[in-house]
């Protein structure tokens, strides 16, 4: 048993980005880390995937098109920990929410708030009229500390502003955030967004909060491969392909003075679980059965079904490609390039998708785009055949589909009111994940800050 203040064997479950920035942030601090992951590859749901095109020809994808923004100081900083630096794997650029038409908002390179502010007046498309009302309403949020009631929407937040500033500005970026329509998606989770995407300072010199950055490389080569090889360059241990079974108290009798815990037998002081909520519901679910204690059965059984009591929402990217045999090009001829590496997309029925993405614009091959269907419903061919008629209509492309990729659990339902569970469960037993409590809705940002607290409390907890 470590004595309190003394390194502390750690069990990790899940070796997602919360998982890994647990394992760093606990090796850091002297502990004796084992990572245990279900799979055979890190990296959670921002993982690398490879498809095979044709025989004996494969292309590498990602599970889900993602993206950061510069306020992701944490994330920013663990990569660099392990050694990857984000201006060599991500592209930065303002932001920007321009359709294929140059339509939408684009902030200019000015500091904040300056920039959302002349963003939203230069808007292109917009009337002075639609430009004026979203100026107005940023203003009043701002005045209230970006704050407002917690049972109220987004769709609540939006009312009265006109439909082609709801329909291309507050609903792309609240479903791109929160992966929540907006009028079911929290209003306090989305000012706060808001805050710290649009109105914060700047976290570095040369960087916005809100610059966009957009991955150059894969997922895993932009954080899990190498923050894999820090650990096992440490000495840590890394059990993949290892699904925990059962996680049970040891030592939790009467008075105990350090509790420690069994993963399928072996014993840890400090258990973080960084697995999908619905998977920690399991695991602490078997902890609660296996507790001589009553009251810390009930305790454990309360954080168990908060947890999966989590409503999982859709995130599905559709791959597609500029046919090579096109009709309409010359033997020989490029791919056509987006005007932009990410574009808005006008989405509503019939068309799912809320942004496109230009592989062949970050590194990827030439002719590949990435549509993002946030808040996905309905089934994979669906989707797929209504991607591509979107592509038609809305960019002049027609592709031919490579991958449709849906993650059914991708984020839970960021709804007002919405009580997330704590990352404290038991003793010696804590939680990491973007679903726990925390004022960030399902991104890695959150992920990886969840990791780096739970890492935190492996102290205390000894203290």
């Amino acid at each position: 048993m470590a004595a309190p203040g003394f390194p502390a064997r750690v069990a990790i479950v899940g070796a997602g980005w919360a998982g890994l920035a647990a394992a760093v942030h606990a090796t850091q601090a002297g502990h004796a880390v084992t990572l245990f992951e279900a799979a055979r590859q890190v990296g959670g749901r921002a993982r690398r995937v490879e498809r095979t095109t044709v025989p004996g020809a494969s292309l590498t994808l990602d599970n889900g098109q993602h993206i950061l923004i510069g306020a992701y100081t944490e994330t920013l900083a663990l990569m660099r920990t392990v050694g990857v630096s984000p201006e060599a794997v991500l592209l930065r650029r303002p932001l920007a929410l321009r359709d294929a038409n140059g339509e939408g908002v684009a902030l200019p390179d000015l500091p904040a708030p300056w920039n959302a502010l002349m963003g939203i007046a230069r808007a292109r498309g917009w009337s002075l009229r639609e430009r004026g009302s979203l100026l107005t309403r940023a203003a009043r949020w701002r005045l209230a500390a970006f704050r407002c009631a917690p049972n109220a929407t987004v769709a609540d937040l939006a009312r009265g502003l006109p439909p082609p500033v709801q329909e291309r500005f507050i609903e792309p970026l609240c479903v791109s955030a929160l992966n929540t329509a907006a009028h079911e998606a929290s209003g306090a989770v989305f000012l706060r967004v808001l805050q710290d995407a649009l109105f914060a300072t700047a976290p570095a010199p040369g960087m916005r909060a809100s610059d966009l950055l957009l991955p150059r490389v894969d997922l895993g080569r932009l954080f899990p491969d190498a923050a894999v090889d820090w650990l096992r360059a440490r000495a840590q241990t890394l059990r993949l392909g290892a699904r925990v079974q059962t996680l049970a108290p040891e030592g939790h009798g009467a008075a105990p003075t350090q509790p420690r815990w069994q993963l399928d037998g072996a014993v840890f002081d400090q258990v973080i679980l960084a697995c999908p909520s619905i998977e920690a519901a399991r695991l602490v679910h078997t902890a609660a059965a296996h507790s001589p204690s009553a009251t810390e059965a009930a305790t454990l059984e309360r954080w168990a079904r908060s947890a999966k009591a989590l409503r999982a929402t859709a995130i599905t990217t559709v791959y597609a490609r500029w046919p090579s045999n096109y009709a309409g090009a010359g033997a020989g001829a490029a791919p056509p390039a987006l005007p932009e590496p990410m574009l808005a997309l006008r989405s509503g029925a019939g068309a799912p998708a809320q942004f496109v993405f230009d592989r062949g614009a970050l590194g990827g091959p030439a002719g590949l785009y990435a549509f993002v269907v946030s808040d996905s419903r309905g089934e994979r061919a669906d989707i797929e055949a209504a991607v591509l008629a979107q592509a038609r209509d809305q960019l002049g492309l027609r592709l031919e589909p490579v991958a449709t990729l849906t993650e059914r659990r991708a984020t839970f339902a960021c709804t007002p009111d919405l009580e997330r569970p704590s990352a404290r469960i038991a003793p010696g037993l804590w939680a990491a994940g973007d679903y726990v409590a925390g004022p960030y809705p399902a991104t890695l940002e959150g992920a990886v800050r969840s990791g780096a607290a739970a890492a935190c409390l492996i102290d205390f907890g000894q203290r």
